[in-house]
């Protein structure tokens, strides 16, 4: 290997991100954050890495696995990288925050680092941008926040959205409905974890027969809304998940009131992801694209009298792009050296990217072809390269 390769070689899960994807992403980034703040989500822009203890606090906790941890120079503290945004944004939110009126809406961009990739998702640095509503506990916020990444998400152009819904503390609600005990609820997390019925089924003597009944057809139950919601209206869940129960129909409900072309799916046991979730939770995908273009839900904010309820998504812009047309360089114009500056900015203001020659050349023609460019200004008028047809 030659020591510019070796220069070159990076790290498991990073990348150079290259023209023309670079400004593709920023350009459909900007584009998104547009469309949060016309919904009145306001932008804050947390640091990059922060002190060990208010990182990994609250919502952080889940993520201590995920994070790189570093030691201050100046403080001689324990200090993390970034992982994930939202803990960060309720951190914001119960401290600089904590007097802003209520529901506070706010949204983010920036990149995040993990100790580990999956194996959908290989990448260990990649870009966030998502929208928070804090202190707002009604059922319609969640619909909120969904109706808006699918609006997002629809203006760039992506194609074939759905959202699937899930409600993580429903199955914790069932065991305790039916005295299940820790270790078998352990094994029981593993099975639906791996959508395995036959492991569910395998569980019977440490579940009872009403019990392993109960979730095997919770398992069976995901697929479209309607359906899922009819099976589980049909089984004796328990009071306290009869009432989680209640909460994910009414989100259901309300989806297909106010967005009736929006495939919504329910999957009943999924928990994976969800590890600080307290609610109803939202993953969302894409027609042809692999793995999920982003994900969110209900969590406890935690604030100075405790905590306050709140609902967010996160999209992951590698994937979004997955789902867009690819990137292209837009048609630039060789300016010819000694090109007056009134000219570039006229071509400009009309919309050319324009690239200007620094020295004189024999054939400028040669040159703009060299340097990537469709077009020359010639004289006073634009042409195509390769064709003496005015533009």
């Amino acid at each position: 290997m030659s020591n510019n390769s070796e220069k070159a070689l990076l790290p498991a899960g990073m990348s150079d991100v290259l023209p023309p994807d670079a400004g593709f992403e920023t350009e459909n980034l900007e584009r998104l954050m547009a469309a949060f703040a016309t919904h009145g989500y306001l932008r804050i822009k947390p640091p990059l890495i922060e002190f060990e203890e208010s990182l990994l606090a609250g919502l952080g906790k889940a993520m201590t696995a995920q994070t790189f941890r570093l030691m201050d120079p100046v403080s001689q503290r324990m200090m993390g990288v970034r992982a994930d945004m939202t803990p960060q944004v309720a951190r914001i939110a119960a401290t600089r925050m904590a007097g802003a009126p209520r529901p506070l809406r706010l949204s983010y961009a920036g990149e995040v680092l993990r100790v580990k990739g999956s194996q959908l998702r290989p990448e260990r640095q990649f870009a966030q941008v998502g929208a928070e509503l804090i202190g707002a506990p009604e059922a319609a916020a969640d619909v909120e926040v969904i109706l808006l990444a699918a609006l997002a998400l629809a203006n760039l152009g992506v194609a074939g959205f759905s959202v699937d819904l899930a409600m993580p503390t429903l199955v914790p609600a069932v065991c305790k409905s039916f005295g299940i005990d820790r270790v078998t609820g352990g094994k029981l997390r593993q099975a639906l974890e791996r959508k395995d019925a036959a492991g569910v089924t395998q569980l019977t003597n440490d579940l009872g027969e009403e019990a392993a009944a109960v979730l095997s057809s919770m398992l069976a139950a995901a697929g479209p809304a309607e359906r899922t919601l009819h099976v589980l209206e049909g089984l004796d869940l328990g009071a306290e998940a009869a009432h989680e129960r209640t909460t994910l129909k009414m989100v259901s409900e309300q989806l297909a009131a106010q967005a009736r072309d929006l495939k919504v799916t329910i999957d009943p046991v999924e928990n994976r992801g969800f590890e600080y979730h307290s609610g109803v939770t939202y993953t969302f995908f894409a027609r042809d694209v692999r793995g999920e273009i982003g994900s969110g839900g209900r969590y406890m904010a935690e604030n100075r009298t405790g905590g306050e309820s709140a609902t967010g998504f996160t999209l992951f812009m590698d994937t979004v792009l997955r789902a867009l047309p690819a990137a292209e360089l837009p048609e630039r114009l060789y300016l010819p050296a000694g090109t007056a500056d009134a000219d570039g900015e006229r071509l400009r203001a009309e919309g050319w990217v324009t690239v200007r020659g620094l020295s004189s050349c024999d054939d400028d023609v040669c040159e703009a072809r060299r340097i990537g460019c469709g077009h020359l200004f010639e004289g006073s008028q634009v042409r195509a390269i390769g064709s003496e047809d005015e533009v």
